[in-house]
């Protein structure tokens, strides 16, 4: 099965979204990546069970011990977690290094966790900052989510 993202340029984005890319670009400058040279950025707004909203922001960090690093949006979103607010709206996705991509299948899994098939996952796509934006349920059709295990 094929999808199409919408695709768009960075300058017809929304300011609200152009401020989620932009923290994607600023979090991608801390990463820690030697290895790869993948400079990856994320950024996750999310909602506390009181609507509260707020934005956290990751970066890919890299280990010797190449099984301890940790993805830019995990990072993201264990930060948004472990302050309370475990629901996603929204996420943005950036490689300074080399633009394009979508979140690796690791982080899809655990996004679904809490952003559900209705996440939007925004990410610039090249040099000339065409922007595609999907919905979560395009990037992970047929997903295995917390309702699964409802009894």
């Amino acid at each position: 099965m094929s999808f199409k993202p919408a695709i768009t340029k960075f300058a017809d984005l929304s300011v609200s979204d152009q401020d989620l890319v932009k923290g994607a670009w600023s979090a991608a400058k801390a990463a820690h990546a030697p290895y790869s040279k993948f400079y990856v950025g994320s950024v996750i707004e999310a909602q506390n069970k009181d609507g509260e909203v707020q934005r956290f922001s990751g970066c890919n960090i890299e280990n010797a011990s190449y099984g301890g690093a940790i993805c830019a949006e995990r990072t993201a979103a264990v930060k948004a977690v472990s302050e309370g607010f475990t629901k996603f709206l929204r996420i943005s996705v950036v490689c300074a290094t080399k633009p394009g991509g979508s979140p690796c299948g690791i982080c899809r899994q655990f996004l679904r966790e809490f952003g559900g098939l209705d996440l939007v996952v925004v990410s610039i796509q090249n040099e000339a900052n065409d922007v595609c934006i999907w919905k979560f349920d395009d990037l992970l059709p047929d997903s295995f989510g917390p309702e699964a295990l409802d009894f």
